[in-house]
């Protein structure tokens, strides 16, 4: 991925590559079927990237409304748990990564928070919450981490759904 600044994302002159990129890992992140069992190992691996880089984060993975599995490491907060909870419903809405959706708008020269017209105390189109989507089914749930830079945060959910799905 193209360096970024933690904060606002990409340089401009990488926004269109990033999008690129970004969109091919949902194309290549579908998942030939998502159970309860399968959120409690993609969540596993999850803990286990974020204790090896003693990550502060909160990890969160739905199937519809359901949630399936949740964790906060120590250095998270409650915080992190408002933070997955708006980064998610991005996803439910777009059915695309809230870092992909963020990206779309600064690409357009504006921000979510500016143009989405929805409410920034109930979205945030900041890294970390991927959809899950199943062959044939398409986007049925979401996974989430919060705690980090939202471009770490994202790439700690795509590292770990390649892991799980390789």
């Amino acid at each position: 991925m193209s360096p970024t600044n933690p904060t606002t994302g990409p340089a401009s002159s990488t926004t269109a590559e990033l999008i690129a990129e970004l969109a091919a890992q949902e194309r290549r992140l579908v998942l030939p079927r998502f159970t309860h069992e399968d959120a409690w190992a993609l969540g596993g691996l999850l803990v286990e990237l974020a204790r090896e880089r003693d990550a502060p984060v909160a990890i969160d993975i739905r199937r519809g409304t359901q949630q399936l599995f949740h964790c906060a490491l120590p250095g998270s907060s409650a915080d992190n748990d408002a933070w997955i909870d708006r980064k998610r419903r991005v996803v439910e809405r777009y059915a695309e990564s809230s870092y992909l959706v963020g990206t779309r708008f600064r690409a357009k020269g504006t921000t979510f928070e500016d143009s989405s017209r929805l409410d920034p105390d109930v979205y945030a189109a900041h890294g970390g919450a991927f959809p899950v989507a199943v062959e044939g089914a398409g986007v049925i749930g979401t996974v989430t981490v919060s705690g980090l830079p939202q471009a770490e945060d994202h790439a700690m959910v795509v590292e770990a759904l390649t892991r799980f799905k390789g």
